[in-house]
Formats: structure tokens, C-alpha cells, sequence
């Protein structure tokens, strides 16, 4: 259930103002920030305007971190050594990271808006796309628009039973009777008697077995109704509910040309104060600044070091938690209680966009029990000729730590295999892929904080302290974790309360 509400922090609407400055930096104050994803180029932006001198290390030749576009003629190195050269064709992409932003992630669309990033609708439910399980319907995919009126339709029937055989008489008034029936017979596509039968009216809700032509073409067909027990056992209602989570409803948006757009317009406001390449290996500070220490991250070359006098880290806790940081006890028994989720994504290219020309199905994501979880198709490009690229799969907790485990082809096979359940049309039509395993990627080591209830009471809160004159920012120390959103929110928090700690420190001496 959208990864146990955003990990317990319940996935509330974002608390983000526009009208957010810092001003009035001493003189000279120095801040170095460690990695260049989103909330370490908010920081680097934010603090550069209110007149601190900034400078920013970065372990990737790009910056981004997570908010990242995969493209033919990319080169991706795993940790053990695995490569995998993308070839998509001109134009096509994935997203291994973040790949939709919901219309109130206001940090996110304000920053978009600010730095000209060019957005276009994500569709996140298409009634024609589908939902699938191997127990259920002899293991082949049923339409979400069938499965959604048919477990609409059944309950109606059955509420209005309920009420008809008085069994809901001491919890409803008489004239509430008559007003739910009334609603169920409209949200249900009941007829007059209160049943949901196969009928014109069911139909328009869950689709014709044939469809309405014109002149002598032929007349609308209704088509068959799944059975009540074998839809409840099929557990596919558990997908429908998803497009009605507060994260997932419309409007969603993407950029357009891939997620790193949005990275990318960060770098043309603070690119100049970034060094790439740059592995952290050890951080100290004492009473008068901040020592880092780094090296290439190609692994060649002699450490150098990087001063400042004070630090805004927003390394991942899983690097984090690895490196030598001279830090208080309690912050760095915080930083390495947090593990971090496994998510696998896979980009498949096919030769035609079959979904579209076969199954008319224009966007959206298709739900099926299988390892792969899910798949989602474009939502650029309809009608275009020629090749395309969807998301063949999205995968987390045990089912990513085996995906992880396997050789990249063997990966995009797997996905492959699984797929063809829902489109036959895979094993016809696939040209190549590429899957990203997240807890292979040297940069990060997992795709996102995974925080319980208990660890957030325990450790959050130190977490986000100022600690001497370092402190953290990232998805992981925020209540909205693994979006892009709570990775920049934390960032304004983090640099809002060090500038004011800065500011204090700087009139009592």
C-alpha cells in the first residue's frame, strides 16, 4: 500500500513556499556540500543567493543522483564490476529513479516552473490497461475497467440487498435507505430491481464484447460479467485502489525528454561550483571547520581534501554509514539504523508500441502478481511510428533482491518471460533492455530509506540535527522518503535552520 504510506510518514500534501530566501550570510562563510542530487543543487542554489561561498563534491561526471535518464549510448558500471550499454534508439529512455511527480509536490513543480523545465501529463491509471494474476481467470490478464465495475457492481448488489432485507434499518434512517439505494444503483450500474446483470448499462461501464459501429455496421454487444466469488479470490481489486492513493491521483506530470531534465536545469544554476568525480572518503570536523577528504572515483590518483567551515551532507545513509565521519554517538548510530529498500526497474525496447497499435493502450500501468509487479507505458509519443521503450518492470522487497542478484540479461530475460503473460506480443517483438538494480549502484547502495515507525521514533529526530557543523538533508531525512519532493523539502529545512544556527554563531562571537 504505496510502500506503507510513504513509510509511515502518511503521505501528506507537501508544506513548500514559494516565496523561501536566505540572506545575510557573514562574509566569507564557507559551506562545502557533499553530492550533487537534488537537495545537495537546492542547498548549493539557496545558499549561494543568500551570499555563502559554496562548493560541492560529487561522486558521478553528472548531477542528479537518483534523478537520472538511462538513453542509447549510456554506460552503466554496477557495483561487482557488471556493464550495461544502453541502445535505445534516438529519443526513448528510462527513468531508473524517480519518474512521476504528483500535482502537490509543490518544491519539485516550483523549481520546474522557476528553471523553464518543460512538464506534460504522467498518466497513472488507464482503465483500458491491465491487471493480471497467475491464480486467477486461467492466469490471463482482465482489463482494470472490467475488474473495477464488476467489484463495483458486485458490492452495489449486495449492499442494496443488505438494505432491502432491513439489515441496515437501526443504522440508517428510512430516508437514508432510499438515498443510498439510489446511490448504488448509479455507482454500481444496478437495473431497477437492484442487480447488476450483464446489460447496456454495465457495459458503457466495463466495455462491449462488441462495440457500437456506424450505418450498417454492427450493434453494441454487451459482454460477460466476471463471477462475484472468482473476482473477490483473484484479489485484483487490491490494484484498482491504487490510482485512488493521495500520491497517485491526477494531475501526475514528467518532464518532457526524461527525469534528468530536471537535474539538469539545477546544473545550468550551480554547475560552476560542482567537482565531479569526486568520491568522498572521510569527514572531520572540529570547533573551527570541516575537513573532506576524496579521490577520484575511477579509484586512480591521491586523495585531496576540501575545507570549509561548515557542511551540508546529503550522501545516502547506506554510503554514509561506511565512511569514516567524525560525528557525535547518537548521530552516527542514527545514520547506520536505516536500511535501505531494493528496487529493480527494467526498460524494455520493442520494434513496434504494440500496446497502443494492438490493445489501444495509451499510457497507464498494467498490475500483475508476478515478480515483475507492474508495467508502464509511455505517456509521450502516442501514435508515433516505430520503436518504443516501457517500463517492463518495477520491483521491490524480496522480489529485487533476487532480480539483484541475477546478471543484468538475465534480468531483462526474466522481465521478458514474465511480461509475455499480459502481451504475448513480447516474445515476438522485444529488441533489447537494460535493469537497474538499485542496491548494485556504487552511488547509493539501494533506492531509498526505508524507515519503520519505531526507527522514526528512536532516530529521526537526531538525524536532523545540526551536529557540531555538519548537517544532513536527503529523501532519507525527510517524512516524504523516496521522492524527489522530500529530498529537496529536507534540503530548504536543513540549510533554513544551519543559517540561522550560522547567523547566531557568527554575532555571539
Amino acid at each position: 500500500m504505496y510502500q506503507a504510506m510513504s513509510a509511515l510518514a502518511f503521505a501528506g500534501e507537501t508544506p513548500h513556499h514559494q516565496r523561501f530566501a536566505l540572506s545575510g550570510a557573514p562574509q566569507g562563510a564557507r559551506i562545502l556540500i557533499l553530492g550533487a542530487g537534488l537537495a545537495g543543487m537546492t542547498a548549493a542554489y539557496e545558499l549561494r543567493k543568500a551570499g555563502y561561498q559554496v562548493k560541492l563534491l560529487e561522486y558521478n561526471a553528472k548531477p542528479g543522483g537518483r534523478c537520472w535518464t538511462l538513453r542509447g549510448g549510456d554506460r552503466f558500471v554496477e557495483l561487482g564490476g557488471a556493464t550495461q550499454n544502453c541502445t535505445f534508439d534516438q529519443g526513448l529512455y528510462l527513468n531508473p529513479g524517480p519518474w512521476r511527480i504528483p500535482y502537490h509536490h509543490h518544491a519539485v513543480l516550483d523549481y520546474c516552473h522557476r528553471f523553464g523545465v518543460a512538464l506534460e501529463p504522467f498518466i497513472q491509471v488507464n482503465y483500458n490497461a491491465m491487471v493480471h494474476s497467475t491464480k486467477a481467470f486461467a492466469g490471463k490478464p482482465v482489463r482494470y475497467r472490467a475488474v473495477q465495475s464488476d467489484f463495483q457492481g458486485h458490492i452495489a448488489e449486495l449492499l442494496s440487498k443488505a438494505i432491502n432485507q432491513n439489515a441496515l434499518d437501526q443504522a440508517l434512517t428510512a430516508e437514508d435507505r432510499q438515498r443510498l439505494l439510489e446511490a448504488m444503483r448509479s455507482w454500481g450500474a444496478l437495473d431497477a430491481s437492484g442487480s447488476y446483470k450483464k446489460s447496456l448499462e454495465t457495459s458503457l461501464r466495463r466495455g462491449f464484447a462488441v462495440d457500437a459501429g456506424g450505418g450498417l455496421m454492427s450493434q453494441p454487444v454487451p459482454s460477460d460479467l466476471l463471477d462475484r466469488k472468482a473476482l473477490l479470490d483473484s484479489n485484483l481489486w487490491q490494484s484498482i485502489a491504487v490510482g485512488q492513493d493521495y500520491e497517485f491521483q491526477t494531475s501526475l506530470f514528467q518532464p518532457v525528454g526524461g527525469m534528468d531534465q530536471i537535474a539538469q536545469a539545477f546544473e545550468k544554476q550551480v554547475g560552476d561550483l560542482i567537482r565531479y568525480n569526486a568520491k568522498v572518503t572521510a569527514i572531520e570536523q572540529n570547533d573551527k571547520g570541516v575537513t573532506v577528504t576524496y579521490q577520484s572515483s575511477s579509484g586512480g590518483g591521491a586523495s585531496a581534501q576540501e575545507t570549509a567551515d561548515w557542511c551540508v551532507c546529503t550522501l545516502p545513509l547506506s554510503i554514509l554509514g561506511q565512511l569514516p565521519v567524525q560525528v557525535s554517538a547518537p548521530m552516527m548510530s542514527a545514520i547506520r539504523a536505516v536500511p535501505y529498500e531494493a528496487a529493480v526497474k527494467v526498460g524494455l525496447q520493442f520494434k513496434r508500441r504494440f500496446w497502443e497499435q494492438d490493445e489501444r493502450i495509451y499510457g497507464g500501468i498494467s498490475y500483475t502478481d508476478t515478480p515483475i509487479g507492474k508495467i508502464s507505458y509511455p505517456s509521450t509519443d502516442y501514435g508515433k511510428p516505430g520503436k518504443g521503450v516501457l517500463l517492463g518492470g518495477y520491483l521491490f522487497g524480496p522480489n529485487a533482491y533476487e532480480f539483484t542478484a541475477m546478471a543484468p540479461e538475465v534480468r531483462v530475460r526474466k522481465a521478458v518471460e514474465y511480461g509475455a503473460l499480459i502481451h504475448p506480443q513480447y516474445h515476438e517483438e522485444f529488441d533489447n533492455g537494460i535493469a537497474v538494480g538499485w542496491h548494485r549502484v556504487p552511488w547509493t547502495n539501494g533506492c531509498y530509506g526505508l524507515w519503520t515507525e519505531a526507527l522514526r521514533q528512536q532516530h529521526y529526530q537526531t538525524l536532523c540535527q545540526i551536529d557540531g557543523r555538519i548537517v544532513l538533508a536527503g529523501e532519507h531525512a525527510s517524512r516524504i522518503p523516496a521522492w524527489m519532493e522530500g529530498a529537496i523539502l529536507s534540503s530548504l529545512d536543513a540549510i533554513k535552520r544551519l543559517h540561522t544556527h550560522i547567523v547566531a554563531s557568527h554575532q555571539a562571537a
